[in-house]
């Protein structure tokens, strides 16, 4: 019964997308490959965000856009940030995106939200061949579908999960590893692509707890896991719910790391203080990010917003500067051109270098990091604070 309702819910929805796409493309002189350009027009670049709430991919993208405006644009022509929230029943994410790319004119399309809206932004996308980067959503599947139009600037779950898979059971050589996860999409992808590399590398399988079953009786998880006798413990949960976990494991004076995904360091869900809870304490699959780019990038960022930027913008700030560098590659809104640029591109951003392999992931190590205000510790990360002049 479950699997009909998620079969006739896919159809549906896919027949929703084509409806839309009939309905804004019924003139037959609306260009498939480009866009009809008109003197003096801004070059508009899409931003989907799960909600209004959601400002550190919206602040990231923006400083990229306000530094290229300051550097001359396109040929003297400014772009501009256009930001859609995903709010609303499940499809929106489609709906949201063909405005972008049919009433906006948007030459491109960045996504910072979960896996399961990157997919209907991802089929907008592929049927109106405008690329999309997504700047956030770990999903691997999202580059199993072969679309040449996706791109992928975080590192995807399969490429976390193997960083993890080496760091722990290789490096570290931890026994009794303990996987704690939550039941929602995001979650879920980052848990199966890290239990199916244990299971391809023959190692033994860590003990799982589902943080849901434990809603109520958060404190029995806790003592069971103190029982185990944790060498560590993988988090693969939202982060306010991560957040609560942690304070419960450190209450009863356990002496062990956390290892999570990249999710769990949203800023847009924890707070500066909360953050800070996870100081030297988590460790995440994030690379080397280079120092002097990332100390101009956080004072630039903090003279600008008053804060100092987390993961979400700096991956939204990255997401925004390889788009841009493309299209001036391109010259013009050509989308294949674009396209073509992002698959040859190499950009040094913020959080290291960028490159794309043939299916839009990311390519490079993905060595695990401990944090510190946010972010992966690998640069002088304190600047100092932002006086009004």
């Amino acid at each position: 019964m479950n699997v009909s309702f998620k079969l006739l819910k896919s159809i549906f929805l896919s027949t929703l997308l084509i409806i839309l796409f009939a309905f804004v493309c019924h003139d037959p002189d609306y260009p498939v490959s480009g866009l009809q350009e008109k003197p003096g027009q801004f070059i508009k670049i899409g931003l989907l965000i799960p909600d209004n709430r959601y400002t550190a991919a919206v602040q990231g993208a923006e400083l990229a856009i306000r530094k290229a405006n300051q550097d001359g644009g396109l040929n003297g022509r400014h772009l501009q940030l256009v930001v859609r929230s995903l709010e609303g029943p499940w499809g929106t994410g489609s709906k949201q995106a063909v405005d972008l790319i049919f009433e906006e004119n948007a030459w491109a399309l960045l996504g910072s939200h979960d896996g399961r809206n990157a997919h209907l932004v991802e089929q907008a996308a592929t049927k109106s061949t405008v690329v999309f980067v997504s700047a956030w959503s770990g999903d691997p599947t999202l580059s199993q579908a072969f679309v040449p139009w996706f791109f992928n600037c975080v590192p995807n779950d399969n490429q976390q999960a193997a960083s993890l898979l080496n760091e722990i059971y290789e490096i570290k050589k931890y026994r009794n590893i303990v996987v704690v996860h939550g039941s929602d999409y995001d979650s879920e992808k980052s848990l199966v692509s890290f239990m199916n590399s244990v299971k391809m590398a023959g190692k033994p399988d860590p003990l799982q707890f589902n943080l849901e079953d434990y809603v109520k009786k958060s404190g029995i998880l806790a003592d069971k896991i103190c029982e185990s006798e944790a060498g560590c413990i993988v988090l693969f949960c939202q982060p306010s719910a991560s957040i609560e976990f942690i304070r419960q494991i450190r209450q009863k004076k356990m002496n062990t790391r956390f290892f999570g995904s990249l999710m769990l360091l949203n800023e847009n869900e924890l707070s500066a203080q909360e953050l800070q809870e996870l100081d030297h304490l988590l460790y995440i699959p994030s690379g080397e990010w280079p120092v002097s780019a990332n100390i101009t990038f956080r004072e630039e960022f903090q003279k600008a917003y008053k804060n100092l930027p987390g993961m979400v913008a700096s991956y939204a700030f990255d997401g925004m500067s390889v788009l841009i560098e493309a299209i001036r590659h391109a010259g013009k809104s050509d989308y294949e051109m674009i396209q073509e640029s992002l698959k040859n591109i190499q950009y040094n951003g913020v959080t290291g270098l960028i490159k794309f392999d043939d299916k839009g992931n990311r390519m490079g190590k993905f060595e695990i990091r401990k944090t510190k205000n946010g972010v992966p510790i690998t640069f002088k990360n304190e600047v100092p604070r932002f006086r009004p002049e």
